[in-house]
């Protein structure tokens, strides 16, 4: 990427370099072309046989000239970052001598992963390649050549020394007035790919049976599938189980319906499988396989070729999910994941989409409230799913609520915001509900905070 503004620094150290050698080089001429390799600079103001020691010395004196001036480019930390929220790795491939272009990343701390230097035009695509860049972000013609050279996409900004019309002559696929507007333009890049990708994958499964709990991902992955294979080529199960809130039912149905899918409701049996009911950490890889036995072969029964999850890309980095892999091994596909498609793409198609679940708060089933370790009971899920509903019924705003059953103790999570919400009187209705103690957590809520549990005191387990 083009991140620096090195221009007041490169004309300090040829000034340096001018008066060491007793030539007066044209500042503004050469500061204005910056891109090309020094010694192509120079080309037109030394002597051939002087060229090779004044590139040496200029290196020489640019840390202590250039280092400290040059700043940052506007957005150009913006820009890192939207890599890293999308997952990938950032390669700094330029004509500067490597030692100096990490010098300038590490005193501006720019989150870069690799840099390649002292490397200019198509031979930049060596880099490109062996780092699997799919972008490549330049300003210079010949950042475009590299780019296409290595199969990358080229995009342009123009904050160097080329014109838009030079760059779309050279071939860029993108220009862009500068840094700033890189996050919004790869954010509805990558969104249009992957939703690309995610209809060719529907369309390769055949008939596909989605696995819908009503959250936004299986809804959206419904609603995917409608769109790319037809209604009639598509159907939502949704288990009727003691874990799915009774509350989601009926708006899961509504949303399946008028997509005018089938809608089927087979009952499924966790509780009695012994590892469920026990609650250990691998507790999601007992219900999801109780879920895939059960869906597998209604599905062939009746004409579904695939069952499909909502597991989405952010659901696979997440780390501790075994459910993911129980479900993997009894055969569901992933469209969502396997199309790169992460929860805040998933909303925002949904959003563009109009589908009503777009925004729709989280909703892991009920077990996922209950502290590992203490067993999984129907009347335990129905108290989590009361104290959860009396909640709500007291502090009406809240968009997350999840009540924790620790044992004798709830506690209640809550949209941070909130939290102060939370009085003795909304204790006391959670207590109401059977728990012999509620607090409030004061981290407010967060997905996954069961987890931590498992580190915790034996006490709290």
């Amino acid at each position: 990427m083009t991140l620096i503004d090195t221009r007041d620094g490169f004309a300090a150290t040829l000034r340096t370099l001018g008066a060491e050698l007793g030539v007066s080089f044209p500042e503004e001429e050469l500061t204005a072309r910056l891109g090309p390799p020094l010694d192509l600079l120079l080309g037109d103001h030394l002597d051939a046989e002087r060229i090779p020691g004044a590139v040496d010395r200029f290196r020489e004196i640019y840390p202590g000239a250039a280092i400290e001036p040059t700043p940052t480019l506007p957005g150009a930390a913006e820009a890192l970052a939207a890599v890293r929220r999308e997952h990938g790795r950032v390669l700094l491939v330029t004509g500067k001598y490597t030692r100096n272009a990490q010098l300038h990343v590490d005193h501006l701390g720019l989150d870069v992963d690799v840099v390649a230097g002292e490397v200019w035009s198509t031979l930049k695509a060596d880099a490109l390649l062996e780092h699997g860049a799919s972008i490549y972000v330049g300003d210079h013609v010949h950042d475009v050549e590299g780019a296409r050279a290595a199969g990358a996409l080229s995009v342009s900004v123009l904050t160097g020394g080329c014109t838009a019309e030079e760059l779309r002559a050279a071939g860029t696929d993108v220009v862009l007035d500068d840094l700033t507007a890189f996050p919004a333009w790869l954010d509805e890049h990558l969104l249009g790919l992957r939703l690309a990708a995610l209809e060719e994958r529907l369309r390769a499964l055949g008939r596909v049976m989605v696995a819908f709990s009503g959250g936004a991902d299986s809804a959206f992955l419904l609603a995917a599938a409608v769109r790319a294979l037809g209604a009639e080529n598509v159907a939502a199960a949704t288990a009727d189980s003691d874990s799915l809130p009774a509350s989601e039912r009926d708006p899961a149905r509504t949303f399946a319906e008028s997509l005018g899918v089938r809608v089927l409701t087979p009952a499924t049996h966790e509780m009695e499988r012994e590892g469920y009911r026990a609650n250990d950490g691998d507790r999601c890889a007992f219900c999801k396989s109780e879920l895939l036995d059960v869906l597998g072969p209604l599905a062939a029964a009746e004409g579904y070729d695939v069952v499909a999850t909502g597991t989405n890309a952010d659901d696979a980095r997440a780390g501790f999910r075994p459910g993911i892999a129980a479900a993997a091994s009894r055969g569901a596909v992933t469209p969502l994941l396997d199309a790169g498609l992460t929860k805040a793409q998933v909303r925002e198609a949904s959003r563009r989409w109009s589908l009503p679940t777009w925004d729709k708060p989280a909703a892991a089933c009920l077990s996922s409230r209950v502290a590992y370790g203490i067993e999984i009971t129907p009347a335990r899920l129905a108290r989590v799913e009361r104290a959860e509903a009396a909640v709500r019924a007291l502090v009406p705003q809240a968009r997350d609520v999840r009540v924790r059953d620790l044992g004798d103790t709830a506690r209640v999570e809550i949209d941070r915001a909130l939290i102060e919400q939370v009085d003795q009187t909304v204790l006391a209705a959670v207590r109401q509900t059977g728990f012999d103690h509620a607090e409030v957590d004061p981290l407010g809520f967060r997905s996954g905070s069961m987890n931590a549990l498992l580190a915790e005191p034996e006490q709290f387990r």
